[in-house]
C-alpha cells in the first residue's frame, strides 16, 4: 500500500467533526451564540481595537478627531442653528437639546451601518478560519460605543459650560435609553450583515432608511411640536401612537429627558408620552424579541457566506 492510501485509510478511519456552529432550537442557541462570542472575547477587543484604528490611521491626530467632530457640530447648533435662526425661542437650550439627539442617534446609526458592512469587510478572515460570525457585527457595536463615549465627553463638557449639567434624578432615564439603541441597533445590524452578503444594495438602503427614521425621530424637534402639528392638521389620535411605535423615538425622549435640563422647565412646555416608563420597558422587551430572531436567521444564513463572498 502506497504512502498516500495509507494516509487516506486513516484519514477515512478518523471521526466527523462538525466545526460550524451545532444545531439548535431558538432560545438555546441564541444562548449558544452568546456563549461562542464570550468565549472569543479576547478577539472580540482586538477586532474592535482594529476598528477603531482602521479609521485614523494615516491621520496626525488620530482619536482626536472623535472629540473635534462632535464639537464643530455642537458649536453650529449654538451659534447658527440657536442664536442666529433663532431656533432657541421654540426650544431653549437648543444646543443641548439637539446635541442629545445627535449623540445618541449616532451610536444607533454607527452600530447599524457598521453591523451591515461587517460581514464583507471581513471576507479574508471568514474565509480562512471558523469562528462565530456573529463577533463582527458586535465589534461593530462595540466600536460605536467607543465613539458614542467621546461625544458624551463633549455633551457633558458643553452641558457644564452652559450650567445646564444635569444633577437629577432623571439622569437615569440615560440607561433604558442606551440599552434601547444598543440592543435594537445590534440586531439590525446583524440581520443586515447577513442579508447584505447575498443582497448588496442593502448597504444603500440602509443609508436612506436612516436618513427616513432620522426625520422620524425628535432629534431637531421635540415632540410638543409633532403633537401641535398632528392637533393643527386635525389627525386621528392614533398618528401620535404610531409615531411613538419608533424605538429611536422613545430613546430620544428617554435620553432628552435625562440630560436635557431646560426641558424639565414649565416654561419649555415640554411635552414627554404619559407612559414613558412603560414605553421603555416595551421597547426594550420587544427589541430582545428582535434580537434573537435576527441572531437565528443570521445562523440559517451564515452556511454559505464563504461561498458567496
Amino acid at each position: 500500500m502506497s504512502i498516500a492510501d495509507q494516509r487516506a485509510a486513516r484519514l477515512a478511519a478518523l471521526p466527523f467533526e462538525q466545526t460550524g456552529p451545532a444545531a439548535s432550537g431558538h432560545v438555546s442557541g441564541f444562548f449558544r451564540s452568546i456563549g461562542e462570542i464570550w468565549g472569543q472575547r479576547e478577539l472580540l477587543d482586538l477586532l474592535v481595537r482594529r476598528e477603531l484604528k482602521s479609521k485614523y490611521k494615516d491621520s496626525s491626530l488620530g482619536y482626536i478627531w472623535t472629540l473635534i467632530r462632535p464639537l464643530v457640530m455642537l458649536l453650529i447648533y449654538y451659534f447658527v442653528v440657536g442664536k442666529v435662526l433663532q431656533a432657541e425661542r421654540a426650544i431653549p437650550q437648543y444646543a443641548i437639546f439637539v446635541f442629545c439627539g445627535l449623540t445618541i442617534w449616532g451610536l444607533f446609526a454607527e452600530t447599524v451601518t457598521g453591523g451591515t458592512n461587517s460581514i464583507l469587510a471581513n471576507a479574508g478572515l471568514i474565509k480562512k478560519v471558523y469562528l462565530p460570525r456573529e463577533i463582527f457585527p458586535v465589534a461593530a457595536t462595540g466600536s460605536a460605543l467607543v465613539n458614542f463615549g467621546s461625544q458624551l465627553i463633549v455633551l457633558f463638557v458643553a452641558c457644564i459650560v452652559l450650567r445646564q449639567f444635569p444633577l437629577h434624578a432623571q439622569i437615569l432615564y440615560a440607561i433604558p435609553a442606551i440599552a434601547i439603541v444598543l440592543i435594537w441597533g445590534t440586531a439590525l445590524g446583524i440581520l443586515l450583515s447577513a442579508v447584505n452578503v447575498y443582497l448588496r444594495d442593502i448597504q444603500y438602503l440602509v443609508e436612506v432608511g436612516l436618513l427616513i427614521f432620522f426625520w422620524m425621530s425628535p432629534i431637531v424637534y421635540n415632540l410638543t411640536l409633532v403633537r401641535t402639528a398632528i392637533n393643527a392638521a386635525h389627525g386621528p389620535s392614533w398618528v401620535q401612537g404610531l409615531y411613538l411605535s419608533n424605538p429611536m423615538a422613545i430613546a430620544m425622549l428617554s435620553f432628552q429627558k435625562a440630560i436635557w435640563l431646560a426641558g424639565s422647565d414649565p416654561k419649555a412646555n415640554t411635552v414627554y408620552p404619559t407612559h414613558l416608563n412603560l414605553l421603555l420597558a416595551a421597547m426594550i422587551l420587544i427589541g430582545l424579541i428582535v434580537l434573537t430572531i435576527a441572531q437565528r436567521v443570521f445562523a440559517r444564513l451564515q452556511g454559505n457566506f464563504a461561498q458567496e463572498i
